[in-house]
């Protein structure tokens, strides 16, 4: 299953994620300022809602949302993206990437090496 969020769904499920259960002012309180307006926010949960992202408990009027999508999920897909999209599925020219383009140190590649040995 392939899981399009946008960039304001993102930020919420990564809030969901974090806080496992939140109300929708709890949600706003996460976001950076300027703080969006509640209806906003309320409408993009709500959506994310109907296409069985998240789902809730509800508490008379109000919701109570937490994440159906598990984080482990959306990140191997966002992943396979990226390795996709941008490295032509070559997992070498991805790591060449971040050692040449984001100049890893020794220190952090050697830590990769112990981290892939222990595997």
């Amino acid at each position: 299953m392939k899981y399009n969020l946008t960039a304001k769904e993102e930020q919420i499920m990564q809030i969901l994620w974090k806080l496992n259960k939140a109300f929708v002012k709890e949600i706003i309180e996460q976001l950076p300022n300027p703080k969006p307006p509640y209806n906003t926010v309320s409408s993009i949960v709500r959506k994310l809602e109907s296409e069985g992202y998240i789902g809730y408990e509800a508490f008379g009027k109000t919701h109570r949302y937490y994440p159906i999508l598990k984080q482990k999920q959306f990140k191997k897909q966002a992943f396979r993206s990226l390795l996709s999209n941008y490295f032509e599925n070559s997992h070498t020219e991805l790591l060449s990437y971040f050692v040449k383009e984001e100049k890893l140190t020794k220190e952090e590649i050697n830590q990769l090496l112990s981290n892939l040995k222990k595997d």
